[in-house]
C-alpha cells in the first residue's frame, strides 16, 4: 500500500467512519496518459459506505469526499472516482 492510498484511507476513515471502504489504485490503466505519475498513485476508485451520507444527494456526497481529500486532489491525485453510499444502499 502506497503513501497516498494510506493518506486517502486515513482521511476518509477519520471524516466519515465508514462501514465499508474500498480504495483501488487504478493508475496502471492510465500509464502514458495525462496526469499519470511514474510509480502510480495518481488515479483511484473509491467506494465508501457511511451513515454520514444518509439522506444526502449523490453530488453532495461526492463533494464531501472531495473536500476531505482536498490536499491529495490539489497535488498527487489526478483522478478520483467516487461511489458514496449510505448503509443499505447498492
Amino acid at each position: 500500500m502506497g503513501a497516498i492510498l494510506e493518506a486517502i484511507r486515513d482521511k476518509l476513515t477519520a471524516a466519515f467512519e465508514p462501514t465499508r471502504l474500498e480504495i483501488v489504485d487504478d493508475s496502471s490503466r492510465h500509464a502514458g496518459h495525462a496526469g499519470a505519475r511514474e510509480g502510480g498513485e495518481s488515479h483511484f476508485n473509491v467506494t465508501i459506505e457511511a451513515p454520514a451520507f444518509a439522506g444526502t444527494p449523490r453530488v453532495a456526497r461526492q463533494r464531501m469526499v472531495y473536500h476531505a481529500l482536498a490536499e491529495e486532489l490539489a497535488g498527487p491525485v489526478h483522478a478520483l472516482s467516487v461511489k458514496a453510499l449510505a448503509p443499505g444502499e447498492g
